[in-house]
């Protein structure tokens, strides 16, 4: 421990020991300038009345519509989808529309698509599968029947009076030649025709084939020609579908009849509008027991109902119509396996209709569990945006993992095993997938993003309001993104396989990473500890509030976070959205210091304490014996004043000394003076290049502890190396970065002084080695099973 002087000065008294200073020393030391905290700028679209410097829409924002009018007709047999569409496309920007582009998105399976041709790919030393080679061409994730020809075949384009209108087709997108130009507040009507085959289920849509039973379950999604966007940010957003940047898209109304065989079961974004030309009479009435249950759900098709009807076979067709309003998109999952349950939900006041759509494989998880979340994501969400507008949110089985969104309706994995039982795994995947899948009606449904460039905007907000429902949903549960420890390992891998969050969607690496669990991280770590709880949660709802229904950019959403919290973020958003850096504070030293006391009757015993201890080194011990006697014992004459002198004795000058430096203290100065507090000095290097704040937590000698924080911009004019001296009423043992691994700090070896590693290297201990090839054990639930003959693996609705 070392001593601080103190001494008197005009401005109360100064700290003078060593790298101890009230004012900042030699420049060249203490600075590293930097632009760290300088505002974004140019970075950022300057402002305008479309889109303010507050993030809030301008008083001349804008945004186009589209409206349709669809018949579509699902063929069994085939696997076919045959449509026409009436859409009234109505033009809201200020600008005049010589044509219009429209969105093919099923062209991605198209032999040859730009989506194939661009995805690279090799084979391996171990060779590849047959189907791999068959499908060596096609886009990644699908499994396609190379004898048959997908992607959409357009076979007309009308005017409202059904004239043709001329088209040109470029991949995924096609632009339709108006016969005149579509001027400020005008709409035009046209009309299309269409049919294609329906793939194999990829994740996004398709069908799912049950070899057992021989029937399908349809999942369809971007099935129709949709519309592109328009807007005052690119102007046409027409970039092509390539798998992995998803979807741009307009509001609109929409009214959809959707015919398929007479004994499916379907479900689809909307309202139903003729239930009683598809229902029963008791199909009816248990929907509506169901609109006043409000604790569970009931069932509207029973399992037996579904397996009944999984081996008969249709007699006819029905037409189920839809309407749907407000909304950006459409989809529906249609088949005779389903089973069909609901319960209504309460959420302000206004009712929303909570609903699955399940085969048997899903049971029993799904009967018990999907309905359930269904409502419990609605309501978490809603209390961080907006109240949920729509009518009704669905939930379909949809294989064994993944999900997929679209407005009101969802498909989801989780699947048991066939026996019934399931892994915790499984549980908490189909459970924390169907958050994610039905929290997406909030990003992008109702807050309209561009997924197409900005795949963050839509997956990290909403994998962020996702972690925090599933610890809503179970205290325990294992959530998978959301804390800053979960990103260590991606902020630690190559730099060649990274890029900044800001990226264009089908340009980004690592998509999981960077697209999900980064930006929701950063969320986390904005609202637990950059910001504070109440700050964020009011500026987030904000940014819900001002852009439900509208489409945001980036800007939009950084501006609005500032704006509303009254927090300057722009550092924040410059290195964690901006760059690849990651944060790596190191605790390099600690120094011990303390106020000296300056009382004489106390400096100078210590000082005789420590000249006393000096003197009982081995040489001193040995010389007394050694040395029998000196020459100054031997000869006095050699002894002077300083022989007989006390150098530690206290004098009457020194007393005085001190009594009038007391003196001259104020009461504030005196008490700090007499405070008996310890100084410690901490050496900080920022080795990743990621500023962030400082958390420091102290374990003192009684067992207590202690956290100390300090703002990000305290690397402000130094961001590779600062000080900080904290004070404290106790001795500290130990001092440690980031205790409670708030930053994604990449290496916590560094982060304690003395060091102390967070992990010892295990290594495992055989009686005798196991072969690595043997088949695992069956799953916690299977063991109970088979020990407890009749155990069901769950309940079963």
């Amino acid at each position: 421990m070392n001593r601080i002087l103190i001494g008197a000065c005009l401005a109360g008294f100064t700290l003078l020991a060593g790298s101890v200073s009230a004012q900042r020393g030699n420049m060249t030391a203490e600075y590293n300038a930097n632009t760290r905290f300088e505002q974004m700028g140019t970075a950022l679209p300057t402002p305008n009345s479309t889109r303010t410097a507050s993030g809030a829409p301008g008083k001349e924002y804008w945004q186009q519509r589209a409206d349709y009018d669809i018949k579509v007709e699902l063929d069994d047999e085939q696997r076919k989808i045959t449509g026409t569409e009436t859409v009234t496309y109505f033009n809201q920007s200020p600008d005049v529309l010589p044509y219009i582009w429209l969105q093919l998105d099923q062209n991605y399976f198209k032999a040859n698509s730009m989506a194939s041709l661009a995805n690279d790919n090799s084979i391996g030393a171990n060779g590849m599968t047959v189907n791999g080679l068959i499908n060596i061409n096609s886009p990644e994730r699908t499994n396609l029947d190379p004898n048959k020809q997908y992607g959409y075949n357009i076979k007309a384009v009308k005017d409202a009076k059904g004239g043709a209108l001329r088209y040109t087709i470029n991949n995924t997108m096609m632009r339709i030649d108006l016969p005149a130009p579509l001027r400020p507040g005008q709409n035009v009507v046209f009309s299309v025709a269409w049919d294609y085959l329906i793939t194999e289920y990829y994740g996004r849509s398709g069908y799912e084939l049950f070899a057992k039973d021989g029937n399908a379950n349809y999942f369809i999604a971007h099935w129709f020609p949709r519309l592109a966007v328009y807007d005052d940010v690119n102007g046409w957003q027409h970039k092509q579908f390539l798998g992995q940047g998803e979807f741009t898209l307009i509001f609109g109304n929409y009214k959809v009849a959707i015919t398929v065989p007479n004994d499916h079961v379907l479900g689809a974004t909307g309202e139903l509008q003729n239930p009683k030309d598809v229902l029963t009479a008791t199909q009816q009435k248990r929907w509506e027991q169901a609109k006043a249950n409000f604790t569970k759900p009931v069932l509207i098709v029973t399992p037996e109902e579904a397996e009944k009807a999984e081996s008969g076979k249709p007699t006819g067709k029905k037409t189920w119509v839809f309407k749907a309003d407000n909304v950006r998109d459409f989809a529906f999952a249609t088949s005779r396996k389903f089973i069909w349950d609901a319960m209504n939900v309460d959420i302000d006041g206004k009712k929303t209709m909570a609903v699955s759509y399940y085969s048997k494989e899903g049971n029993p998880l799904w009967g018990q569990y999907s309905t359930q979340v269904v409502a419990h994501t609605l309501r978490s969400y809603g209390a961080r945006t907006i109240a949920y507008p729509y009518p009704v949110a669905i939930s379909c089985h949809a294989t064994a993992g993944g999900g997929m969104e679209y407005p009101m309706i969802s498909f989801n994995g989780g699947r048991p095993e066939a026996d019934g039982t399931y892994s915790e795994g499984t549980k908490a995947g189909m459970i924390g997938v169907i958050i994610h899948e039905v929290g997406h009606n909030f990003f992008p449904m109702i807050v309209n993003s561009d997924e197409r460039q900005w795949s963050w905007m839509d997956e990290g907000l909403n994998t962020f309001c996702q972690y925090l429902a599933e610890q809503e949903w179970d205290r325990n549960f294992p959530s998978r993104r959301g804390e800053p420890q979960y990103i260590v390992d991606y902020m630690k891998s190559a730099p060649n396989t990274q890029v900044p969050i800001m990226s264009s969607s089908d340009n980004v690496l690592q998509f999981g990473p960077n697209a999900y669990a980064k930006p929701a991280t950063g969320l986390n770590m904005l609202r637990e500890t950059i910001m504070g709880r109440e700050l964020f949660d009011y500026a987030f709802k904000e940014y819900a509030r001002r852009w439900a229904f509208k489409s945001p950019t980036p800007a939009d959403f950084f501006r609005t976070m500032e704006d509303a919290s009254g927090v300057d973020l722009d550092w924040f958003w410059k290195g964690w959205f901006y760059t690849t850096e990651a944060a790596d504070q190191e605790l390099t030293d600690v120094q011990w210091l303390a106020i000296d006391p300056m009382d004489p009757a106390v400096t100078k015993a210590t000082a005789k304490a420590e000249a006393d201890r000096r003197r009982q080194t081995l040489s001193v011990q040995r010389n007394k014996e050694d040395i029998k006697q000196t020459v100054v014992e031997k000869n006095p004459e050699m002894n002077d004043f300083y022989n007989a002198y006390d150098r530690y004795a206290v004098t009457e000058a020194d007393k005085k000394k001190y009594a009038d430096f007391v003196a001259g203290l104020s009461e504030e100065e005196k008490k700090m003076f007499q405070s008996g507090k310890n100084f410690y000095t901490l050496n900080l290097k920022n080795n990743g290049g990621l500023v962030m704040p400082v958390i420091a937590k102290a374990d003192y000698e009684d067992g207590t502890s202690e956290v100390f924080r300090f703002p990000a911009e305290i690397w402000r004019f130094n961001d590779k190396e600062i000080k900080k001296v904290i004070p404290t009423d106790k001795k500290v043992t130990r001092w440690t970065l980031d205790p409670f691994l708030e930053i994604a700090d990449i290496n916590a070896d560094n982060n304690s002084y003395p060091r102390q590693s967070t992990q010892p290297t295990r290594f495992q201990v055989f009686k005798q080695r196991a072969n690595p090839y043997a088949p695992q054990g069956p799953n916690p639930m299977q063991q109970q099973r088979q020990s407890q003959p009749g155990a069901v693996g769950g309940s079963r609705n």
